[in-house]
């Protein structure tokens, strides 16, 4: 950790705060915002870390936002993050050798390979150079923010999570967010399609307790490499050794049997009874909206340890765009070729940060028979963390580039009819909120990969379309129409609803020869002339198999929050915003140096 805080410096990617700040709220809302600066902003070092309640003052600093840009994640891997992805590339064609010269080859990089696999030390390591058991246990020791005003508790954002299976021959390195109930119980928020749970199930089944080792800090390709999407009992440190070429040094917990790297800040350690459930949340998470409380196991913990120079590692989530943008882009780049071996047609993929990730997927592909696009979207819906996808869009090998947004959209609105529509139902993220039930919901894929005859409207201005929508819809407030230079433009109404948007879409059918594609979101809280925040709300908001309303060429989608005038049983989330009274504290000190442009923009 000090290595890389020395690397950020000397590369100018680093902010030092030296001004004091407190660790509920204060310090997350600064990092929420610096992130969404121009390149991601600077990483950002407090020195001068304080817990206001407890009147504690802290020794180490807290480092937040490290691979808050493209340039600081290959400054962390230390090598382009194409070079990676075209090494596993290689990996997965390898093919026997013809030759002595290819023999050579091929030995070299059989021989490279080596370095790959995590090393087990006898000995202890720096991260247990303090080390507190029994009743010298206290959590609170630790710099644990408090992001968000509704939060349940303060929460561990970047804690590598490590575990086993019940009979120790598979181990699992996960990031989840870890809720402190108190000095020495943390909340496992396991989602039920995470290799954690599934080893969870082992140990209930089993009527054993789990064992659970948690570090913070150290290399932060640690903490990537725990958000890897490696297939079920694969090692994820292999990605480490992958990278770095050199090996993971570990060593073995004080009293759990899980090993952890050698260099890390900290390990929190400990035991998950499986008989045990606590209520866990809320909290504002990377969909910009609050996951609300529900029971997960809990983990007493057995021993904490730590470096004696040592620094806590934090993020923070909640409206995009957030450091996870950066951490995504690099994920997507570097299991690309994985990716390919089920579908290995596709050209490029993307998924917009604005869409929460795992809300919208852009994919190119080469289209090669009647139906193919369909044939991928069962794929993607099958194939690991891409089964949460909601809503994909699919593209020939003709079309642009898939970051180029203004000109995608363009290409796929001029090919676009409602019958380019796929909707289905599969499983969702157990973040995701819109779906009539948990974890199960309405899937939406878009085939664009053939052209359809789609009419273009005859357009209005925004002015004129408003009066004629008022007219048969009372509660318009607010109309904006997007890429009227297509045959499908998109036409955005803001509404103060007092019916279901059906209604609404219905009442507009008279107006069709004018509308395509009619978007209806909630007045409050949302501007209709922001695309940026309006794919992220509408993303969010929508279960494809409700929400979707089609008459003839013209379509419906609701993107209002939902209420029982949607039939609509669930508790709706609050959206996650910053505590004005925190902003103006921040600006009191003069640490606050957002814009507000940007403020607005991003709808803090």
């Amino acid at each position: 950790m000090k290595k890389t805080i020395e690397l950020l410096q000397n590369s100018d990617e680093l902010k030092r705060i030296d001004t004091e700040l407190d660790i509920y709220l204060e310090i997350p809302h600064i990092a929420y915002a610096e992130v969404k600066k121009k390149d991601g902003g600077k990483a950002l070092l407090f020195t001068n870390v304080v817990d206001k309640k407890s009147g504690k003052k802290f020794e180490e600093p807290v480092l937040m936002n490290v691979f808050g840009s493209y340039r600081r994640c290959e400054l962390l891997f230390g090598r382009t993050i194409e070079s990676v992805a075209d090494e596993i590339t290689k990996l997965l064609h390898m093919k026997p050798p013809s030759g002595l010269k290819e023999k050579i080859t091929l030995a070299t990089e059989l021989f490279s390979l080596k370095n790959i696999f995590p090393k087990r030390l006898d000995c202890e390591g720096e991260c247990q150079e303090i080390q507190y058991l029994d009743r010298d246990i206290d959590l609170y020791k630790m710099p644990v923010l408090t992001t968000w005003e509704q939060d349940g508790g303060p929460f561990i954002t970047m804690g590598q999570v490590y575990t086993q299976s019940l009979d120790g021959n598979m181990v699992n390195l996960g990031m989840y967010r870890l809720q402190v109930y108190d000095k020495n119980h943390l909340g496992m928020h396991w989602q039920i399609h995470k290799d954690s749970s599934h080893f969870f199930d082992q140990y209930q089944k089993a009527g054993k307790k789990m064992p659970v080792s948690i570090a913070i800090g150290g290399d932060p390709l640690y903490t990537w490499c725990a958000t890897a999407p490696l297939p079920y009992g694969v090692n994820e440190l292999l990605m480490y050794g992958l990278i770095t070429k050199k090996p993971a040094q570990l060593v073995k917990s004080l009293t759990t049997p899980l090993y952890i790297p050698k260099d890390v800040d900290y390990v929190i350690e400990g035991w998950v009874d499986p008989s045990e459930m606590r209520i866990e949340g809320p909290f504002g998470d990377h969909t910009g909206y609050y996951t609300l409380e529900e029971p997960y196991p809990v983990m007493k913990v057995s021993a904490i340890t730590m470096k004696k120079d040592r620094t806590f590692l934090a993020t923070v989530v909640g409206k995009p765009p957030l450091e996870d943008k950066y951490m995504g882009w690099a994920t997507g780049k570097i299991f690309f070729p994985l990716l390919k071996t089920t579908t290995p047609d596709l050209l490029d993929y993307h998924m917009p940060e604005n869409a929460g990730f795992h809300n919208l997927i852009l994919a190119k592909m080469q289209p090669l028979y009647k139906g193919h696009a369909k044939q991928f979207m069962h794929a993607f819906w099958g194939a690991g963390q891409m089964s949460f996808v909601k809503h994909a869009i699919f593209v020939d090998e003709k079309a642009p580039l898939l970051e180029d947004y203004e000109a995608f959209t363009s290409y796929v609105l001029d090919r676009f009819t409602p019958k380019s529509m796929f909707i289905t139902e599969g499983i969702l993220d157990a973040l995701d909120h819109s779906s009539p039930e948990t974890l199960v919901g309405g899937k939406l894929g878009i085939d664009a990969t053939v052209v359809n005859e789609a009419k273009a409207p005859e357009l209005l201005e925004d002015s004129t379309l408003l009066e004629k929508v008022k007219k048969l819809v009372d509660d318009a407030v607010n109309v904006h129409q997007y890429m009227k230079d297509t045959n499908n433009p998109i036409t955005v109404i803001s509404v103060n609803k007092t019916k279901n948007a059906k209604e609404y879409f219905n009442a507009l059918v008279p107006l069709q020869k004018h509308l395509r594609i009619v978007v209806f979101v909630d007045d409050t809280k949302n501007d209709v002339n922001n695309a940026y925040m309006l794919v992220w709300r509408v993303t969010n908001n929508m279960d494809a198999q409700r929400d979707i309303f089609v008459q003839d060429l013209m379509v419906g989608i609701d993107g209002t929050n939902k209420t029982e005038l949607d039939g609509f049983t669930r508790e709706w989330p609050d959206d996650v915003d910053c505590t004005p009274s925190v902003i103006a504290s921040l600006k009191a000190k003069g640490v606050w140096d957002f814009d507000e442009e940007l403020y607005n923009k991003f709808q803090l």
